[in-house]
């Protein structure tokens, strides 16, 4: 077999199966385990794949830079954001990421809300400055402008004197094995920040989020109190992580509230 008809097979079972393992790939197509890593690599540097140890996940779409992931899922973050805004009760104090879904969640949060919310995203913020009764607290650092959002040590530094009630989180991959990832390293350290510093954690996950991986990992899936998913969610996608006893609520379930509703 040619090494393009090679590659050609191992995504092939990538979308059947989920995941590829390298020895039983050798096995089946009588190639070297070497063959086939080096297969996976190549895959990987062009980000058709995720390579993890002993084999391969999928890879994220949602790497891409924020203008072009503004036009992905856009009905499904919708629906997350309407639902996510619906679990911000009156008086907390409430993590909120950066993102494309982030963004639609608090441009629907209702005008009588009173509450705070802290966001490492001027994004976030700015959306936030004309909200009457909502206060903003904006964490300051180093802009990564692929994501627009804050990092560095005077972030970290920030939110660990910050304890909040819940963070609404983004993620680019959420796999039952690998767990919660993203594709930049600081950015990781961020949520991985914002995580331990929360009573709840509430993972918003539009189906293409779900059953892929990034390069950098946050925290296993566990750590998620809830994960907010759509109708347009795959249940065999969804299936493993109720396995692993993880609430999964879908948007549009007529939600109250992370410990209350869900």
């Amino acid at each position: 077999m040619l090494t393009e008809q090679r590659k050609q097979h191992i995504l092939a079972v990538l979308r059947r199966d989920g995941r590829v393992l390298a020895k039983a790939l050798g096995q089946e197509l009588g190639v070297s385990e070497d063959t086939i890593r080096r297969d996976l690599r190549e895959l990987a540097r062009t980000g058709q794949l995720q390579r993890v140890h002993g084999g391969a996940l999928p890879a994220s779409p949602a790497t891409a830079t924020l203008a072009v992931r503004e036009g992905l899922q856009v009905e499904e973050k919708r629906a997350l954001g309407r639902a996510g805004a619906r679990l911000i009760q009156p008086g907390q104090l409430v993590f909120v990421d950066g993102g494309t879904t982030t963004l639609q969640l608090v441009r629907h949060l209702p005008e009588h809300l009173k509450a705070t919310i802290v966001t490492h995203s001027p994004l976030i913020a700015a959306e936030l400055g004309a909200h009457p009764n909502v206060e903003v607290v904006l964490i300051g650092g180093r802009l990564f402008k692929h994501s627009m959002v804050s990092v560095g040590s005077a972030a970290v530094e920030a939110i660990s004197r910050i304890r909040a009630d819940l963070y609404l989180m983004g993620v680019t991959g959420l796999h039952a094995e690998t767990g919660l990832s993203t594709g930049d390293l600081e950015e990781a350290y961020i949520k991985r920040a914002l995580l331990a510093q929360a009573a709840e954690t509430v993972v918003l996950a539009s189906s293409d989020k779900l059953g892929v991986a990034s390069a950098y990992s946050i925290a296993p899936a566990t750590a998620a109190t809830v994960i907010l998913a759509t109708r347009q969610a795959d249940p065999a996608a969804l299936a493993p992580f109720r396995r692993l006893k993880i609430a999964v609520q879908l948007a549009d379930q007529g939600l109250t509230s992370a410990t209350g509703g869900l």
